[in-house]
């Protein structure tokens, strides 16, 4: 049998008062080495299995720069998206697409609408076209990181084929419509002199929803999948509004007549019923926060809101949208049409409750959500025009991206790029007609914005329980922040009315509104802005735009919008008889 030697008090005495013996000392360093192990291990392990963050992107159809509180109206009580918007970051330099299907694309594709055959006008329900199938779209990219994915509302991408609709392009449900627009009521949309419904679940034609308005369908749809939502997976939420885009020529702007009684201290009625359109899509993301906090999914949870193009104003579309005081409505280069409202919330962010001046566009958020799912962006094809900014909303620090292309349009022979702060337009939309500056302006005296009622909305009492909220303190300061002022255009040197052949340019960072041209007295910067715009088309492929088929007349269809190009025409009513 084996025995141990004890050690004897000679031994003892013979290590030195003081020194370390050289086997504790192998032991201790072995054990520390064998924690470090573990630790990196076990931190590893908890790495790997933390789940990726919820996305609900909140998309606003034709919201005008000045429609929402945050940016200092106080006509139109959105009190709900202020809240997130002032616990999150306001991006006040965030650019979109300048009509919807072009900012549509680039949102799902991540590229240019250049650069995907979508960038003149938008897609019409009888055009046998779709985003091309080449692409890959945000969910299908979300899916391999193990999200779910839905989409509540507009598609705009192309419908005729049903391999073109969201189902076959990412999502796992859609609730919603197809085509460009619709009536918040009837769920019809008169296109082109043709009538036909569009609302579906699914595949199906969603019937049974006639009479339901809109907004309100696609506000209890998004609750329910957040409450039908097995939280095992993360959960990418697409909340695309038809609001508050118009309508019908029977009724432009359908709203809630309660909703329009409540808002009477706005004269205009046009815009009284914009408003009440805007308040109604306001409640819906209250109710979306709140469904969130319920199942615990907030805490972890991206939201982004966003408007898909300038608003349409001073009756443009029909409409009583307001950018002021920037410059132009949607479908122009001017400011108005594509800078656009919008703002992200998470607790996920470092660094909240400011105002971005971060240089940003629309395409930038498929790899920045894929960024921040936990998606390698190395894995992403190199041919995106978008960037990643999410380290950079996390930090403050300014973003990669120097330049913007806001469209190039060789139909429509016009164009424009900003760089750095000098933005360039070439050529005009409409011979000019909608150049100019329009309002309303709003009340945006600090003394008429009520706090208190942004603080009592759905979504500031939730923010307020997770302790997010800011101060009423803070949050005038954030308005301030998010307030472009640029007086009354009075002392402008040269305004510049662009035609094909001419060129205005603009110092954004000191005329923010572009009242004055500088293109005579900095030639040089025009030349080498036209240089990168020819850069840029020489990259672009032509347009995809075709012709209104007529198999996808609605009456074919039993007066419905449908996928024309799967199935021959109803033998009962062939085109012939058109």
């Amino acid at each position: 049998m084996k025995t141990t030697t004890p050690v004897t008090a000679s031994r003892r005495r013979s290590q030195a008062p003081g020194t370390p013996n050289r086997l504790a000392t192998l032991y201790g360093l072995l054990l520390l080495l064998l924690l470090l192990l573990t630790s990196d291990a076990l931190s590893q392990e908890s790495s790997e299995n933390e789940q990726p963050p919820n996305i609900v992107f909140i998309l606003a159809d034709d919201l005008g720069w000045n429609d929402v509180g945050f940016h200092g109206s106080a006509q139109i009580p959105t009190h709900n998206l202020d809240a997130l918007a002032y616990s999150g970051i306001i991006l006040n330099r965030y650019y979109v697409n300048p009509i919807c299907t072009p900012s549509r694309s680039a949102l799902m594709t991540g590229k240019y609408p250049i650069h995907t055959g979508m960038q003149h006008s938008v897609l019409y329900a009888m055009e046998p076209r779709g985003l091309p199938l080449t692409e890959k779209l945000l969910p299908q990219y979300l899916q391999e990181l193990g999200y779910t994915n839905h989409i509540v509302g507009k598609w705009h991408l192309g419908h005729y084929q049903l391999r073109y609709t969201p189902l076959q392009r990412g999502f796992d449900s859609h609730t919603g419509f197809w085509t460009g627009h619709q009536h918040a009521n009837d769920h019809t949309a008169v296109e082109h002199g043709h009538w036909g419904l569009d609302m579906r679940r699914g595949y199906d034609v969603a019937y049974d929803l006639h009479g339901q308005y809109t907004t309100h369908v696609l506000g209890e749809e998004g609750v329910r999948i957040i409450e039908r939502h097995n939280t095992s997976q993360p959960l990418f939420l697409y909340v695309a509004h038809g609001a508050v885009h118009s309508a019908n020529p029977y009724d432009f702007l359908p709203a809630p007549d309660e909703t329009v009684d409540e808002l009477a201290d706005i004269v205009n009625y046009k815009r009284r019923k914009f408003a009440a359109m805007m308040v109604e899509l306001d409640r819906t993301v209250g109710s979306l926060v709140q469904a969130l906090h319920t199942r615990q999914m907030l805490e972890n949870t991206i939201i982004v809101f966003s408007t898909d193009n300038g608003g349409p104003a001073e009756g443009f579309n029909y409409n009583a949208a307001s950018n002021w005081p920037l410059r132009g409505v949607k479908n122009t280069l001017w400011e108005g049409g594509v800078r656009g409202a919008a703002f992200i919330w998470s607790p996920l962010l470092k660094k909240r409750h400011a105002v971005s001046q971060q240089t940003m566009q629309v395409c930038d958020w498929l790899p920045t959500l894929y960024e921040a799912a936990g998606g390698n962006l190395s894995a992403l094809p190199e041919d995106l025009d978008g960037i990643s900014v999410w380290k950079e909303l996390n930090t403050g620090e300014p973003t990669a991206r120097i330049e913007i292309l806001h469209n190039i349009d060789d139909i429509w022979q016009s164009a424009a790029l900003t760089v750095g702060s000098w933005k360039i337009v070439k050529g005009t939309h409409y011979n000019g007609t909608w150049d100019g500056w329009y309002g309303p302006a709003g009340t945006r005296k600090e003394t008429a914005y009520p706090l208190d009622a942004i603080l009592n909305s759905t979504a500031g009492l939730v923010l307020s329980k997770v302790k997010v909220l800011p101060t009423k303190e803070t949050i005038l300061q954030l308005r301030r922040a998010a307030t472009v002022s640029c007086g009354t255009g009075a002392h402008m040197a040269n305004r510049c009315e662009p035609q094909a052949n001419t060129v205005c340019l603009f110092d954004l960072e000191v005329d923010p509104c572009e009242y004055n041209n500088l293109a005579d007295t900095h030639p040089h910067i025009v030349q080498s802005l036209l240089a990168r715009l020819a850069d840029y088309n020489s990259t672009a492929i032509p347009p995809a735009n075709m012709g209104d088929d007529p198999r996808g007349e609605p009456r074919l269809w039993n007066y419905t919008w449908h996928n024309f190009g799967d199935e021959p025409v109803p033998e009962v009513l062939t085109v012939k008889d058109l």
